[in-house]
């Protein structure tokens, strides 16, 4: 372990319930420089068309995170040992004027991406991760994996609105961001606004997995599918927290029923280790809806179970340039 690399406050010597509430019980910087990977928050919800609340959800995400302990328990894997990871805090954000607040987290998230860090973000709603990929993808597209139970990728709401948290894969899709042939959408699910709503989804060459099918082929064969999807290059991963069922993520804007159990989305991403992946997010997590902080736990360990994954790609990649 370096000597240099923040270490999370130990639960043992200062119960959870004390102290600053930062992700992970990390040290709370002023900017992404010397990390490896920054966690921070982007408490902004201009995108949603349903429940609002998902503003809220990184101080329960980062209330919640106290619960993550020093080691995952089945990779064995210690992320504050092999990378260099702090909470940055929360991103500039606006929230009356939505234009203005997609170039406030463009720009946040541009200045952690140029300082060497790789983002992994809680939201907000799911238009936030349009403008994380604003920032990540500027030079290049990127592929994507997508647990969500919808895709995201409906064209226009209330007239002519093309930016809400239903649309912002296919504006990424039109802005270049996007390589839509790497793309993967896993655990859609629930009714739809007309027939062929995803065709155009499909038409640009997103593979989209049905829960249906999930359930059929289970979680092994499905995450093959999408890793060979995603290939060796530049992948995001994005986590919509209504892919859980609401049964066990409740805490959410658009619940839908029939989602995976926190079981198997942990499986999930376990099998992501290894891909080239230049931030994740967990979104939708909106706590006025929540019941006695289960969403939000779930949000937290989902971004402990990516920041591990992330971990040992860092470390893997340190490991080849010392070669």
């Amino acid at each position: 372990m370096s000597s240099n690399f923040f270490q999370p406050v130990d639960a043992s010597v200062v119960p959870r319930f004390a102290g600053l509430s930062t992700f992970m019980r990390l040290p709370a910087v002023a900017s992404a420089e010397g990390l490896d990977i920054a966690l921070v928050g982007i408490p902004w919800d201009g995108g949603t068309t349903n429940r609002a609340g998902a503003r809220h959800g990184p101080r329960d995400i980062r209330n919640q995170s106290s619960l993550m302990r020093r080691v995952h328990h089945v990779s064995g894997i210690e992320p504050f040992s092999i990378a260099n990871v702090a909470d940055v805090g929360d991103l500039s954000v606006n929230p009356i004027n939505l234009m203005d607040g997609l170039k406030r987290i463009e720009d946040g998230i541009a200045a952690i991406v140029a300082a060497g860090a790789i983002p992994l973000a809680a939201g907000g709603d799911h238009l936030t991760t349009l403008p994380v990929l604003r920032a990540v993808a500027r030079h290049r597209p990127v592929g994507m994996i997508h647990f969500d139970a919808h895709s995201d990728t409906n064209d226009r709401y209330f007239g002519d609105n093309p930016y809400t948290h239903g649309t912002p894969f296919r504006r990424a899709i039109e802005e270049g961001l996007l390589d839509p042939r790497r793309v993967v959408q896993i655990g859609i699910r629930g009714s739809i606004y007309e027939p062929g709503e995803h065709d155009w989804a499909v038409a640009q060459g997103i593979r989209i997995i049905y829960m249906e099918e999930f359930v059929r082929r289970g979680a092994t064969s499905v995450m093959e599918e999408a890793r060979t999807i995603a290939g060796t290059g530049p992948t995001y991963v994005t986590f919509d927290i209504d892919c859980i069922d609401p049964s066990m993520a409740p805490g959410t804007g658009t619940p839908e029923l029939g989602g995976f159990t926190t079981r198997e989305v942990q499986e999930m991403v376990r099998l992501l280790d290894g891909l080239n992946i230049v931030g994740a997010d967990v979104v939708e997590v909106a706590p006025p809806f929540d019941l006695a902080g289960m969403t939000a736990l779930a949000g937290a360990t989902m971004m402990f179970e990516l920041l591990c994954v992330l971990a040992k790609s860092v470390q893997a990649a340190r490991a080849c340039k010392i070669r």
